[in-house]
């Protein structure tokens, strides 16, 4: 195959972040423009009615921030609308490096990730959604909004806050009720517990890499004046809790990975994990070409990209989640490799090619951008 594919430029994560009124998830996003591993982050922030309380929360945090207001993103605005935002903070101008849609309590959370998926933008690409829940009041949430159930099938990750209102047993119970929601034959959303939203920034995006002295030399923002201030009041004693923590597996392998093998892991991927970044070498699978790989939630797909000139060819993974077995992943995925490494001069031939057709569903071709 050795197929050639352009040159695409870093796309940036969508996340979807939701939850019902009250659940906290302006909070949590409150934390993460706060806490933003040195990403520039853009909000589009969707209220409920006239007056935009939220929206006037974030206001000042970041230099993009994009209010739709008056009423729920998924009812008054289509794929062609939110699309018009998108192109404003993909432009270059902003020079962000995550967009966060803030969805009201009201929205549908899988009608925002329909639009994201349906977008016409090259430049983005799904981040995932997550679902913010209070835990303390999960039953009455439940009782007030039985579409909840809805809700938490289709999230890619579940923010169970407010945990220091509601004690171990009632946070378990809790869980084991959002995992009872996923799909028939499908892995339940990777579900963190968390204070005051405070979640690992990383568990969501990457850590921005910038220019050396870029981050440094930028003017003093009204993020580290309220990371200061936050940290000097104490936030009622709670500002030096570290974030509410989750598991990573780091994998290496020198050989090549093969193709179905590696498919048949991604498709049964275990409840629990979150994301799976990284490059992957199918050795004679495609010659010419690393594959990137984003996965979040039950969304996957690969950009095959050039291997540079002397570069090191090996597949370098990084998995995320909450409540996995790092072991047991580390193992599935050493047997994911080719017996052996291949000869220097192999080639590739029909089989190899048909090995391929699995990993190439989830190309993204330049037609379909």
């Amino acid at each position: 195959m050795n197929a050639s594919f352009p040159p695409r430029k870093q796309q940036i994560p969508v996340i979807v972040l939701a939850g019902f009124l009250g659940s906290g998830k302006t909070t949590l996003l409150n934390h993460l423009l706060r806490n933003r591993a040195g990403n520039r982050i853009g909000v589009i922030v969707n209220d409920f009615g006239a007056i935009e309380i939220d929206a006037m929360t974030v206001s000042g945090q970041v230099g993009s921030t994009v209010s739709l207001g008056n009423g729920c993103l998924c009812c008054a605005v289509d794929a062609s609308e939110l699309d018009t935002f998108l192109e404003t903070l993909t432009g270059p101008a902003a020079r962000l490096d995550v967009i966060v849609i803030e969805a009201s309590g009201l929205a549908e959370p899988q009608e925002l990730v329909r639009m994201i998926l349906a977008s016409e933008n090259p430049h983005i690409v799904y981040g995932g959604l997550v679902e913010v829940v209070d835990a303390a009041e999960f039953d009455a949430t439940r009782e007030r909004h039985p579409e909840i159930d809805r809700h938490l099938a289709v999230a890619d990750l579940v923010v169970l806050n407010k945990t220091d209102r509601a004690g171990n047993e009632e946070q378990t119970r809790i869980q084991d009720v959002i995992a009872a929601a996923a799909a028939p034959g499908r892995p339940g959303a990777a579900v963190i517990r968390a204070t005051y939203g405070r979640i690992d920034p990383e568990l969501l995006f990457d850590p921005a890499l910038r220019p050396d002295g870029e981050e440094k030399a930028r003017q003093l923002t009204f993020e580290d004046l309220l990371r200061d201030r936050s940290e000097e009041e104490g936030e009622g004693g709670h500002a030096h809790h570290l974030h509410a923590a989750y598991d990573s597996v780091s994998f290496t392998a020198d050989v090549p990975m093969n193709p179905r093998r590696l498919m048949a892991f991604l498709d049964s991927r275990p409840q629990g994990l979150y994301r799976i970044k990284g490059f992957v070498d199918f050795g004679v699978g495609d010659r010419a070409n690393k594959y990137a790989l984003h996965a979040v939630g039950r969304f996957l797909r690969f950009d095959p990209q050039p291997w540079g000139r002397g570069e090191t060819r090996r597949t370098q993974l990084v998995l995320i989640g909450s409540g996995i077995a790092p072991d047991a992943l580390h193992k599935e995925l050493a047997d994911c490799r080719e017996n052996a490494a291949p000869a220097p001069d192999a080639t590739q031939d029909a089989a190899h090619e048909r090995s391929m057709w699995g990993v190439l569903r989830y190309v993204q071709r330049p037609d379909d951008a």
